[in-house]
């Protein structure tokens, strides 16, 4: 094979010789451009061109992997020495396929063949050959011409060492893995573990980091039930991403447990936290939705610090959106929240969840808002079965680049057998001093037809003497006692006009009240007091039932 006929379709080759024809300088133009003598000397000497070069003493010179192949079936008709070092003798005039077995296991002869019909180099780049070493692969078709027209065609293939790029390309590939799976599971670590149960609504949620890079987001949710029956659920995003947003978002939910605690209506609880958002840090801000469950009142009571709409379906499937109202942003100050309300009655389901279900760059958010209502109103089943059903809608996948966090609830509509175990009663309180005993009569013949064992009905009616008793004593009508029972347990709440919340005290041996709180609360399960959105309070207590 004579290779100064191959070498000046070697890569560069003809850049090369371009250079070398503008570099040519002409006597005019030395004298035009006054160069002084001795460079003119420099540049008029003659540089050698490139078919002069003996061709195989460059390319085994060459620290590259060189192999030239012949033909339609890729006949091997040279390789250099630095091919040989790395894979041994080969036998020139066999096919690829024999001669080069390591050319076929990484996958390079069919592009062999797109190189040969095309005429057009192509590249692949860090492929991992059997030496354990990786290459990247240039292909470059050739042609060998001959005066008579007739001639052949063959591949030459260039192959560059890129090892220690590709093993520094993996080890940061690695490192990035670990810190997403470091973030990722910072975030899960700061969601709650298992949802709280409550006795009246059926809940599940799913979270989704989004993307593959280590910055994930700071959605996050949570149930936190407030005692007499009533659930606060709660759901926000933390604007940005990475370990910050991921840590702001920690410290707020932990604040949302403890100010639930105090049971104040959502607006109130928005306030609280639009503060702590501006302490924790003035530059990060959150939206953050609020709301609550009681199921005496057959609504969902929320507030809104800049979140998406909470979407409720009711019994015979139309969707509902709670629009208003809502306010700017956690973080942002000076801004008054106010509370909402939507029907969320027996056989109803909502749906909270943060922009990542429904954002999309090329499209309103209003239309995905719009997309996921059309989806909930028709997925039915278990609130996993509807929460898998409405990210599946959403298109989310693991590629999805923002993160997702719904949380679906549904209140069951309870009926035969089990609507036995879910009951109501109540009794307004009227007469003065004769309340009392009325109260107590009124108890003791409703925990008597819901077939209480003995000791739960007296310790009913106890508490609901002590609890009606101290609102005679320290309230003001109009008075209301409640009575309910759920599949786990009986609540007893007595109802006033006076907002002075009660406590528990110890009363000293010549007092002649202040025990009534305290006998409540050695007798109950749980104990508490709010204020009622219209004025007045609410004492309730609960007691677990006994098991079967």
């Amino acid at each position: 094979m004579n290779f100064t006929r191959w070498s000046a379709r070697l890569p560069g080759t003809q850049r090369r010789a371009a250079a070398r024809t503008d570099d040519v300088v002409t006597e005019d133009r030395l004298n035009e451009g006054a160069v002084p003598a001795a460079r003119a000397e420099q540049l008029t000497v003659p540089v050698p061109a490139v078919d002069e070069l003996p061709v195989r003493e460059v390319l085994d010179r060459v620290p590259a992997l060189v192999a030239l192949v012949h033909g339609p079936d890729h006949r091997l008709a040279y390789v250099n020495d630095a091919y040989v070092v790395a894979f041994g003798l080969r036998p020139t005039g066999e096919p690829a396929r024999r001669a080069l077995p390591e050319l076929d296991e990484i996958g390079l002869l069919p592009l062999l063949d797109q190189v040969l019909r095309s005429g057009k180099p192509r590249t692949v780049k860090s492929r991992k050959a059997p030496d354990g070493r990786s290459y990247t692969f240039t292909c470059t078709p050739v042609t060998e011409g001959h005066g008579d027209g007739g001639g052949g065609s063959g591949v030459l293939v260039f192959a560059t060492d890129v090892t220690d790029h590709a093993e520094a390309a993996e080890r940061l590939r690695a490192s990035e893995r670990r810190q997403r799976e470091t973030a990722v599971t910072l975030q899960r670590s700061l969601l709650p573990q298992e949802l709280e149960e409550p006795d009246d609504l059926r809940i599940a949620a799913t979270y989704l980091p989004g993307g593959t890079e280590a910055a994930v987001g700071g959605d996050w949710y949570d149930v936190i039930t407030l005692g007499g029956g009533r659930t606060a659920l709660v759901i926000g995003d933390v604007m940005g991403r990475g370990v910050r947003a991921a840590a702001v978002m920690g410290q707020l939910r932990t604040a949302v447990r403890a100010y639930a605690r105090l049971d104040l209506p959502p607006h109130e609880i928005l306030q609280l936290l639009d503060g702590l958002a501006m302490e924790i840090d003035a530059n990060q801000i959150a939206t953050c939705a609020y709301a609550i469950h009681d199921p005496n009142e057959g609504k969902l009571v929320y507030a809104s610090a800049g979140h998406l709409p909470i979407l409720v379906r009711d019994e015979s499937g139309v969707v509902l959106r709670a629009d208003e109202p809502t306010g700017p942003p956690l973080g942002t100050g000076g801004w008054m929240h106010a509370s909402g309300s939507i029907p969320l009655g027996p056989g109803s389901t909502a749906v909270l969840y943060t922009d990542g279900l429904v954002e999309r760059r090329d499209e309103d958010l209003d239309e995905g808002i719009a997309a996921l209502e059309r989806a909930l109103a028709g997925a039915t089943g278990t609130p996993q079965v509807i929460c898998d059903r409405l990210v599946r809608s959403a298109g989310v996948t693991a590629e999805h680049d923002d993160d997702v966090a719904v949380m679906v609830l549904q209140h069951p509509a309870h009926a035969g057998p089990d609507g036995d175990l879910f009951r109501n009663a109540a009794l307004e309180l009227l007469g003065g001093v004769e309340a009392a005993p009325r109260a107590r009569a009124f108890a003791s013949g409703v925990l008597t037809s819901w077939r209480f064992p003995v000791e739960l009905h007296d310790l009913g009616v106890l508490a609901v003497s002590e609890l009606v008793a101290n609102s005679l004593q320290h309230g003001t009508p109009p008075m209301r006692l409640r009575l309910r029972r759920t599949d786990r347990r009986l609540i007893v709440e007595v109802t006033d006009g006076d907002d002075h919340l009660p406590r528990r005290r110890r009363a000293e041996p010549g007092d002649e009240s202040g025990r009534g709180i305290a006998i409540v609360a050695t007798i109950a399960s749980n104990w508490g007091s709010r204020r009622t959105p219209g004025g007045g309070k609410a004492v309730w207590c609960e007691f677990v039932l006994p098991k079967g």
